[in-house]
């Protein structure tokens, strides 16, 4: 494969999402471009910021006291923050994140020999399909969403003007005649669309990242193996053992430096997605248990198919994060057992300590933060499912 089909392979539909979002960090273009917001990014952002998360903030602070109109309305909200926040990074890294993507393609495009090649592919293949899993359950709550807004249209439509609803209704508008509504609710509408879809793309390009940091990882640890144990079988020289372990180290403090820039551009915005992630499964809980229990009211299938769908994209996405962090700090610690598996005991003591120097680096495993306060972990994904639900236990009593 040539190396733009391989990142489209490795990225899937996160590369055609970003690319037109207008924040994909093309390593084809130049960097005048990348710094150049795009037409379409700034298009979004207005639309997200003054459509959407506007409304529903203001919705949040004239519900004040209201529990469970405050729950639905800080949900939202919630959700559409964190998509907003993730695409302004993502394009204000865009530079940073060029550069990462750059390393990226020159490792598809150095690989030469199969192992690695199968490597890399099997652990593409295995971010792909949880990539798949993430736009996949999107999918079904966007439809859900869709058809729930439609249907509301149609009602609002038979209504007086002064008695129409928005999507996000919001008090500043006033204007309620045709086509300014209509134009309004379906900006609305699609705003809320592109929010689910922008997050699916961040949350499935950041972990798609680790996930061939890691691959990296496992084709060094191999590499320097192999080469210990051709100098153990005396197959090559001392001199050309000290020139390619050199090599490895250097490729070693490389992966470390990318692994760094996810963690320097993502870290802050995470820690926001971190606690907002777990209320938001919190609030979802919420208004499905409220619903299902209300009595004298009339069960929505189509809202409760969203509730349960949004759930979903919300532990999906969470997983995901979690699981390609505890891959990295996994394959970044097994760089130190792979020198104590090797043959090093078969080596001259002047080579077998330079292998130090490998394992003194490797004892230090690379990991995602939050802010520099929690680690993503398979460990921090049941803390935080588990701190959802003591929350939403506690929001249950207040409704009582």
């Amino acid at each position: 494969m040539s190396v733009k089909k391989d990142l489209r392979f490795t990225f899937a539909l996160s590369h055609q999402w970003l690319r037109l979002l207008g924040v994909w960090p093309d390593p084809h273009t130049s960097l005048s471009d990348i710094r150049r917001p795009k037409l379409r990014f700034m298009i979004v952002v207005c639309i997200l910021s003054i459509y959407v998360f506007m409304p529903q903030f203001l919705n949040v602070i004239h519900s004040w006291g209201n529990v469970g109109l405050m729950v639905k309305h800080v949900a939202s909200a919630n959700y559409s923050l964190m998509a907003l926040c993730k695409l302004i990074v993502t394009w204000y890294h865009g530079e940073t994140l060029r550069t990462l993507m750059t390393s990226v393609a020159a490792d598809w495009t150095t690989a030469k020999e199969t192992w690695k090649q199968n490597t890399m592919l099997k652990i593409a293949r295995r971010g792909r399909n949880m990539s798949l899993r993430c736009y996949i359950s999107t999918t079904f709550t966007i439809t859900f969403y869709f058809f729930a807004n439609l249907l509301k249209f149609h009602r609002n439509m038979h209504q007086p003007v002064g008695q129409r609803k928005l999507v996000y209704h919001f008090d500043y508008y006033i204007s309620q005649k045709s086509p300014n509504y209509e134009i309004t609710y379906f900006i609305q509408m699609f705003g809320g669309i592109y929010t689910a879809f922008i997050c699916s793309t961040i949350d499935s390009f950041v972990p798609m990242l680790l996930l061939h940091i890691s691959a990296q990882l496992i084709n060094l640890r191999v590499t320097l193996n192999k080469l210990v144990k051709k100098l153990a079988e005396k197959s090559i020289s001392s001199l050309t053992f000290k020139k390619d372990l050199a090599a490895i180290i250097v490729r070693h403090e490389e992966l470390i430096r990318n692994a760094g820039t996810i963690e320097n551009c993502y870290s802050i915005v995470l820690l926001g997605y971190m606690v907002a992630a777990t209320f938001q499964m919190c609030f979802e809980c919420f208004q499905f248990f409220t619903i299902m229990t209300a009595k004298n009211v009339n069960i929505s299938v189509i809202e409760i198919s969203f509730l349960a769908f949004y759930f979903v994209v919300v532990l999906v996405h969470l997983y995901f994060y979690c699981y390609s962090a505890e891959r990295l700090m996994a394959e970044s610690t097994n760089i130190a057992y792979g020198v104590y598996e090797c043959q090093w005991y078969d080596l001259p003591s002047k080579d077998a300590k330079d292998l130090m120097f490998t394992v003194y680096r490797s004892r230090i495993p690379l990991r995602l933060t939050a802010g520099k306060f929690s680690i993503f972990s398979l460990e921090m994904f049941g803390m935080m499912v588990k701190t959802s639900m003591g929350y939403l236990s506690m929001l249950l009593t207040m409704s009582n």
